[in-house]
């Protein structure tokens, strides 16, 4: 060992200090365990410093945008409304930076050692740490978990520049706006950031290439949302294929396909939000033995990795690429390892949430989803319109969905679009949870005028007796 390594033991090396890192860390913390962590970057990780958080900073000044432009809707006159974009970009930064520092308190308080560097497995209980500071750390562990998370995917013909062909990452930190600009990917970064342009007067084109946005959600869901784009002047392109992406002085000419017919558009720049790649190049996974797939690193159903003293947890462990989904798959992991009676997380139950506006959010299975497992449903809808809250919030666009199994009135799934979608959703989930039926729905009493007494409209709907509608 040369005179600039080190090392020391911990009974569990993180590596990682995204939401699902920091949060396994704390856990361990909590439960005896001296703990390490490693990040290379920021603490918090990509969706604390570069995604969830920020974007939503992001999309909460569009809102006010939107909110003042339509002042005169709720007897309000504002004159010289005038966003000021870099002023925009600065106060989501600050919130990010807020919050890393709430990690790196919270870390602390745990008595959690976190260094700074790019870790990769020397051995299955052997950490190697190249430190940010240009010394070198050998870590010993009783476990690892690995939690390096994921990035913008690219393709051979969809590659990124960083400046006419950008991810989220710059396009949150973009100086001044284009003009124009093509979002490839109708997921949900793909459909936030083609609310967020917009609203601030850019003009969008959403390219997606299967036949609705938000491709893994609800069809009529993503059928209201294409609706509710295209009324607001997004122009959108669903079962469409990108052939290439020609990059030019002044912009970016897109090829595309659609319809059988090769066409092409003009735009500013364009942002990649095609899905995401696992973080697991460099680690040394081929050398300690563990599998993976397409990248991402095989677990089982408690994040055991093929090495058993090694755990995955979050996008680099694949699908849900989710924020919440990598914090449970931590807290889990952790709990496993310290022999605590544990059970596999249920991913039908996986809330996901969409911020653009209208929100999207759901949970629990979809209507076809329910089919191809050869389960009989009943499906209920109540509009947003016929909601004394969403009228009085000036939301009236949207609806809720619910998808009850046919036998005994369970609660398969839910299916939001619309103002506050996002905050109606997790109670439905505890519902599901708990195996509710739809009497259970109905017969709990929701507050009015509240957006969630929709709920039980909807749930009446599927069995013919909705009161509202």
């Amino acid at each position: 060992m040369s005179e600039q390594s080190s090392a020391s033991r911990s009974d569990l090396v993180v590596v990682g200090g995204g939401p699902g890192g920091y949060v396994a860390a704390i856990r361990a913390a909590q439960l005896g365990r001296r703990v390490t962590v490693v990040e290379k970057d920021a603490l918090g990780g990509i969706c604390l410093n570069w995604g969830c958080i920020p974007t939503k900073a992001l999309l909460r000044s569009a809102e006010v945008l939107q909110l003042a432009s339509n002042a005169e809707e709720y007897g309000i006159s504002i004159t010289g409304i005038a966003p000021d974009w870099k002023q925009v970009v600065v106060r989501s930064r600050q919130v990010a930076s807020r919050l890393s520092q709430g990690v790196a308190f919270l870390l602390k308080k745990n008595k959690v050692e976190v260094v700074a560097g790019t870790a990769r497995l020397a051995s299955a209980a052997t950490v190697q740490v190249a430190c940010a500071d240009g010394s070198e750390r050998v870590l010993e562990a009783g476990n690892v978990i690995l939690a390096t998370g994921a990035r913008t995917r690219e393709f051979p013909t969809l590659r990124l520049d960083r400046k006419r062909v950008i991810s989220a990452r710059e396009a949150m930190t973009l100086e001044t706006l284009p003009e124009s600009i093509a979002i490839i990917g109708g997921g949900s970064i793909g459909v936030e950031f083609a609310h967020l342009f917009h609203a601030f007067g850019v003009q969008v084109s959403l390219f997606e290439m299967l036949p609705n946005l938000l491709p893994a959600g609800d069809e009529e869901i993503s059928r209201d949302l294409e609706r509710s784009f295209k009324k607001r002047g997004i122009s959108v392109f669903t079962s469409t294929a990108i052939d290439g992406l020609d990059v030019q002085d002044a912009g970016v000419r897109v090829r595309y396909t659609r319809k059988g017919k090769n066409e092409t558009a003009e735009v500013s720049c364009v942002l990649l939000a095609v899905g995401v790649q696992p973080n697991s190049e460099g680690l040394g996974l081929e050398e300690v033995g563990i599998a993976t797939e397409k990248g991402f690193i095989v677990t089982d159903d408690f994040g055991r990795t093929s090495v058993p003293q090694v755990y995955a947890i979050g996008d680099v462990a694949g699908q849900p690429c989710l924020a919440h989904t990598a914090s449970a798959e931590g807290v889990l992991a952790v709990e496993q390892m310290a022999g605590h009676e544990v059970h596999p997380i249920d991913y039908t139950n996986m809330p996901a949430c969409t911020y653009c506006r209208p929100q999207v959010a759901s949970v629990g299975l979809t209507e076809r989803q329910a089919g191809e497992m050869g389960i009989e449903c009943k499906v209920g809808r109540f509009h947003f319109r016929a909601n004394g809250k969403a009228l009085a919030m000036g939301e009236p666009d949207g609806f809720v969905k619910a998808v009850l199994r046919a036998s005994d009135g369970v609660l398969l799934g839910l299916h939001v679009i619309g103002g506050e979608a996002t905050e109606m959703i997790q109670p439905f989930a505890l519902g599901r949870t708990l195996h509710a039926r739809w009497q259970d729905l109905v017969h709990t009493v929701h507050p009015h005028p509240t957006l969630s007494e929709a709920v039980p409209e909807a749930v009446l709907a599927a069995l013919g007796e909705a009161i509202h509608a």
